[in-house]
């Protein structure tokens, strides 16, 4: 007797859970040969609205962690993959690449992550600054987390894609919403999985799957997300995150970029999601026996 296969039902992300979609939606997954393959769920903005809430609350955690220990655990991020490589791989096939550049995807991942934990504690000294002012005071500039980012990961590059913009985003202090590839889905839950087991607090990644087209606008119109990212090419949502985005002037950010490439790996991403404060700190000069600070 044939037997119908039990397919695997991929939940979300959010919160450090794997809870269902409050739409109680999904959608089959197919492969080139137009087989069924996974079940994956279908969010709506009522998922969205709970994974802004859960970065919310891990955003303060996480931002005051030290930088070296950020660094430490994107690392615990990239071994936990290495573990894992062949399960990547084989959802990558899945998903129609061949084994080549599967391979290749899932090595330039885990060394992104590899790249972006040395980073942790460095950017600051290279982006920060010591200005001069003609009173008496020290002037310091130094860039701080944004907050809450959310972000629409590219549609075509399901594994490298996602971790190239997670990676710069909590390595500079931020936590994310994380709305992954609709065609390609697999490995963004396989990676939430990774997350799930390493040393990343619940809450500062959480990822969501479904269709740019539904979830967009309300990535783009929350009050309570500081900034957003957009990896696709479509000009009208492109226009519509612009123009949301002035609602409570949070930052809009276009990443469409060749993720292989290695230009596109870069500190310059992580200052993207930084806000720069200056602090003034007097001096008070005491005669001849040198400053007070």
């Amino acid at each position: 007797m044939s037997r119908v296969e039990v397919l695997k039902t991929y939940k979300v992300y959010i919160g450090g859970q794997f809870p269902r979609t409050e739409s109680g939606r999904y959608y089959p997954l197919t492969n080139k040969e137009n087989e069924p393959i996974a079940n994956i769920s279908l969010c709506s903005r009522k998922d969205f609205r709970n994974a802004v809430v859960a970065a919310r609350s891990a955003f303060g955690g996480w931002s005051s962690r030290a930088a070296f220990n950020r660094g430490q655990i994107l690392y615990r991020v990239a071994e936990m993959m290495e573990g894992r490589k062949d399960q990547f791989v084989s959802e990558l096939i899945l998903q129609g690449s061949t084994r080549k550049s599967a391979e290749t995807e899932v090595t330039l991942a885990i060394d992104r992550l590899v790249y972006y934990s040395g980073w942790c504690d460095k950017y600051v000294q290279v982006f920060g600054t010591v200005n001069p002012v003609a009173s008496s005071h020290f002037n310091f500039s130094v860039p701080e987390p944004t907050g809450v980012v959310a972000m629409v990961a590219s549609e075509e590059s399901s594994l490298l894609g996602l971790v190239s913009i997670i990676a710069p985003c909590i390595a500079g202090g931020n936590t994310c919403i994380v709305l992954a590839s609709n065609s390609k889905p697999l490995c963004s839950v396989t990676f939430a999985e990774v997350l799930a087991t390493s040393d990343v607090p619940g809450g500062v990644v959480n990822i969501l799957t479904g269709t740019s087209n539904e979830l967009f606008a309300h990535f783009s119109n929350h009050m309570d997300v500081n900034a957003v990212v957009y990896c696709r090419d479509n000009a009208e949502e492109k226009i519509k995150i612009a123009q949301n985005s002035s609602l409570n002037v949070k930052r809009a950010f276009f990443w469409n970029k060749d993720w292989i490439k290695a230009e596109n790996e870069n500190p310059y991403l992580i200052l993207d999601l930084q806000e720069i404060k200056t602090t003034w700190h007097p001096i008070e000069n005491i005669g001849t026996g040198g400053a007070k600070y």
